[in-house]
């Protein structure tokens, strides 16, 4: 997710001027601008897509009173506005208690097929990164964005972020081949 126009003086700071001073209009236009790739990185970090959609509105909700602190420097608009969707989202995670429950498993007959086994094996994959490379690697993967504005977002250096998805890529490749899941290449 990249700012289609990241100058102060383009079509989205001019929105970003108008919804700092109130403007709906302009809020309206940030909203549809940004709803998407908010709702699918809050997903990524409460993994309920209905408690990602309140989340998500609750964001934008909250978005008229919060952009008056928006200042145009280093992190673009789009970095900045992840980041308060990352913190509503862990507000939100820190908020309800979670009880541990033993995960219940339906037969299914169609559960044998091979995009099914590939897509547990990824998930299961994923589940083993620590909280920052599964995170780096949705941002830069599922989402978009570029190391340099996935350092925006977590408040880290672009050679972290370089880092933690190097360090991630490896996980997931060892983990999938652990699980007889990794991809097969052709030898010429």
């Amino acid at each position: 997710m990249t700012d289609p126009d990241p100058r102060p003086d383009g079509r989205l700071g001019i929105a970003i001027t108008r919804a700092q001073a109130g403007d709906m209009n302009a809020l309206h236009f940030l909203y549809v601008r940004y709803a998407d790739d908010v709702y699918g990185y809050i997903n990524s970090i409460v993994r309920d897509p209905h408690e990602a959609e309140d989340l998500t509105q609750d964001v934008f909700v909250k978005l008229l009173p919060a952009i008056k602190r928006y200042e145009q420097r280093a992190v673009p608009f789009a970095g900045w506005l992840l980041r308060v969707a990352r913190n509503a989202a862990l507000d939100h995670l820190r908020s309800r208690r979670q009880i541990p429950c033993d995960e219940v498993r339906v037969s299914d007959p169609g559960y044998e097929q091979v995009a099914s086994d590939r897509l547990r094996s990824l998930r299961e994959a994923f589940e083993l990164l620590p909280e920052e490379q599964r995170e780096v690697m949705v941002l830069r993967h599922i989402v978009g964005l570029a190391p340099g504005e996935i350092a925006g977002v977590l408040d880290k250096t672009e050679s972290a972020v370089h880092g933690l998805h190097h360090r991630a890529r490896l996980a997931v490749k060892d983990a999938l081949s652990e699980l007889g899941a990794a991809p097969v290449t052709a030898v010429a």
